[in-house]
């Protein structure tokens, strides 16, 4: 079972994916470009709908 936590930055082919506010039951993400980048969009999902999102992502460390 995936383990999500505030700031965790997820990389699915050439998207990034950070986790900027984690609640219970939802999930503000930021999508990128880079890992680096400071320019992205924002989304609000449900947790759910988030780790279908992420499928087959890998977490990026440090």
């Amino acid at each position: 079972m995936i383990q999500l936590a505030q700031n965790q930055l997820w990389k699915k082919d050439d998207r990034y994916f950070r986790i900027v506010v984690w609640e219970r039951l939802a999930i503000r993400y930021k999508e990128t470009d880079s890992p680096e980048a400071a320019e992205g969009t924002l989304h609000d999902v449900t947790k759910k709908e988030f780790c279908r999102l992420i499928k087959g992502a890998e977490l990026v460390e440090g």
